[in-house]
């Protein structure tokens, strides 16, 4: 009996950390992106990779939101996942999860070919905080972790070039104004999933484009690349070409071997096969390959350190092993954005499947032109690029019935421009209540008023939406929204400008302070920040409600205000924000961490070490942060203690 490709609903039963809410104070601040280095690296680069390295690099995170509300209480939930199965693999999709590929199962062998984390764990990994470890993740936006790692897709099932049906993702992308989708393609009999990516440009300009692809894999492998060198970056924040397989007196294709974090970007020659593969010591794992236009391929590793170490703890559950990443991009490095002409698209076919080579331990060139053989028996070159060619044609297949439903903002984006994207409908019943004053302000000119105290919702800040905003009738809400706008187009004097307004004319004033404390802040005016940060808070205080907006408003605005008064060396108006602060939002880590602070400023160093002795976990700890160790040496010093020790990189000479 012939089993065909079927696409099914199931759910998954898991430990989950709910996301919980956003925060809802606009990300006005730069990034703390830890994936930049200096220009002195850049010297000697090829041309075109140090080009692209300068290439538009994302400023902030705007029109997106921080999330920030999750923690470490996990319970048992469900989540909803999409299988794409043939008779030899199982894919299971997450739509409302960045459309992550959680499990890769090779049904002959029973082999799992991907790392799979048994839990929902979020970390402050992506671009905007909210991320989590396993499987293959589809990265898109800018330098990191994409802003739509916890974020749910579009899906719905579309023919396939084989007569069959293939499950489509779709989203728009905010950084950049992009519109993608994801293909995955499992012909009948066939060992390897095809993934067709395609990124359009809709737009009459050109824009910045990135893309990798992120598998997770277990750590005891060796990942072969057809590379004899490769550019290593490290959290010290320096690019270096290296050789590859040995570096620095180890082989570094073994995960292990390494101490600290790490990034290795591999140098494929032009003209070379594009491909990456994770195989244990008798040669079985995983291997991906695609078409040349996905030219880049790295490894990642956390590192044998206790840094390494706890992170791998951190983000999953006691016992589970670990996992390092094999990844594939559209640059040979992540530091570099790649120019997308105006109205034009980029496009390519992945392929990911099962590999049984020779045993890969040995000298290198053998080991990797023995599996390179391996794969082309497998899946020939020349397969790939006709899979990809027969794809092409069925990339604007309009989809079936809705599978998962993800944002309306490009429902809001189509409405307002009218451009046609065949394949990936963006349509107005998407949309929802963060769209409707957007909505209106297309259809009527005027930025509707709220009826209820809140946060002020999204602010989109793409050029066109701060035309409309500029023509807008002068309300509070209209000019805090154009406030925001201008701020990231970088026109800070009218930004504060259209706050000062927003303050003359708002009920309730604390949205458009904490704006103002921030650009205060950037300017450097921090004791005026602190009065601005003192005042937001108790206008905040104000509001007789209590929900989950109002939880997270106070929790978001309470950290910045304590953060800013202490700078100012404000201790006692640092306490009485304190003081009012939700008992259970004091209970949180980062702000028992914040605790720590503040009682090292009031002079009362035992106690902020109690604070450490009784113990606590910062939930959204930061990739590189470093800041639970500087105040616990301020506690009284000595050895850093192995449930705080995140560090990623060796100790400063």
């Amino acid at each position: 009996m012939v089993i065909v490709t079927t696409i099914r609903q199931e759910v998954l039963t898991l430990p989950v950390a709910p996301p919980g809410p956003d925060n809802p104070l606009p990300a006005l601040r730069p990034l703390d992106e830890v994936h930049r280095i200096d220009d002195r690296d850049k010297e000697g680069l090829p041309h075109d990779m140090a080009r692209q390295i300068g290439h538009a690099p994302l400023r902030g995170l705007l029109p997106v939101r921080v999330r920030d509300g999750y923690g470490r209480a996990r319970e048992t939930r469900r989540i909803d996942a999409l299988v794409l199965e043939n008779d030899r693999l199982r894919a299971t999709v997450l739509p409302g999860l960045g459309g992550r590929i959680a499990s890769l199962l090779h049904k002959p062998t029973g082999r799992e070919l991907l790392y799979r984390n048994p839990v929902f764990q979020p970390a402050n990994f992506a671009l905007n905080g909210a991320w989590f470890s396993g499987g293959i993740e589809w990265n898109i936006g800018a330098t990191g972790h994409t802003t739509l790692s916890c974020a749910p897709l579009h899906a719905a099932a579309v023919p396939a070039p084989d007569g069959g049906e293939m499950l489509r993702l779709w989203e728009w992308e905010r950084l950049r104004d992009l519109p993608f989708q994801v293909d995955l393609w499992l012909p009948d009999g066939s060992d390897f999933l095809h993934v067709g990516v395609r990124i359009r440009n809709p737009h009459d300009r050109p824009v910045p484009a990135y893309w990798w692809s992120n598998i997770a894999v277990p750590e005891e492998r060796r990942v072969l690349a057809p590379a004899s060198e490769a550019y290593h970056f490290g959290y010290e924040r320096r690019l270096r070409r290296v050789p590859v397989p040995a570096y620095d007196g180890a082989d570094r294709t073994y995960p292990l071997n390494s101490t600290y974090a790490a990034d290795y970007f591999y140098e494929v020659p032009d003209g070379r096969r594009r491909w990456i593969a994770a195989l244990d010591e008798a040669g079985d794992g995983l291997v991906q390959t695609s078409t040349d236009v996905l030219r880049g391929r790295k490894l990642f590793v956390w590192g044998a350190g206790p840094g390494g170490r706890r992170w791998q703890e951190w983000l999953t559950e006691p016992g589970t092993g670990g996992y390092c990443e094999i990844q594939a991009g559209l640059a040979r490095t992540q530091l570099e954005h790649v120019r997308l002409e105006a109205e034009s698209e980029v496009a390519w076919l992945e392929s990911y499947g099962p590999l049984s080579a020779p045993p890969p331990d040995g000298e290198w060139d053998t080991a990797v032109r023995r599996t390179e053989e391996r794969l082309e028996a497998a899946l020939p070159r020349a397969a790939v690029d006709a899979a990809h060619a027969a794809w092409r044609p069925y990339a604007d297949a309009e989809p079936g019935e809705p599978l998962a439903t993800g944002s309306g903002w490009g429902g809001l984006e189509v409405l307002r421009s009218g451009w046609k994207l065949p394949g990936t409908p963006f349509t107005a019943a998407t949309m929802g209540p963060a769209q409707e004053p957007w909505r209106e302000l297309l259809r009527s000119g005027s930025f509707p008023e709220p009826e209820r105290p809140g946060p002020p919702g999204d602010s989109l800040v793409a050029p066109h939406w701060r035309d409309l905003l500029e023509t807008a009738p002068a309300t509070a809400l209209a000019e805090y929204h154009l406030g925001v706008a201008q701020w990231h187009a970088g026109d800070r004097a009218q930004a504060v400008r259209s706050w000062e307004r927003a303050l003359e004319l708002a009920r309730w004033r604390w949205p458009s302070l904490r704006c103002l404390a921030v650009a205060d802040q950037e300017a450097g005016h921090h004791e005026r920040a602190a009065d601005r940060y003192a005042e937001a808070f108790d206008d905040l205080c104000r509001e007789r409600r209590e929900d989950e907006e109002r939880t997270a408003a106070g929790a978001a605005l309470g950290r910045e205000a304590i953060e800013a008064l202490l700078r100012a060396g404000r201790t006692a108006d640092a306490r009485a924000v304190w003081d009012r602060l939700d008992p259970a939002t004091r209970e949180r880590g980062r702000f028992r961490l914040l605790e720590a602070e503040l009682l090292l400023a009031e002079g009362r160093s035992e106690q902020a070490r109690a604070v450490f002795d009784a113990g606590f976990e910062v939930a959204d700890l930061r990739e590189g942060d470093e800041r639970i160790g500087r105040v616990w040496h301020r506690t009284g010093g000595g050895e850093l203690p192995a449930r705080y020790d995140f560090r990623m990189r060796p100790e400063p000479s």
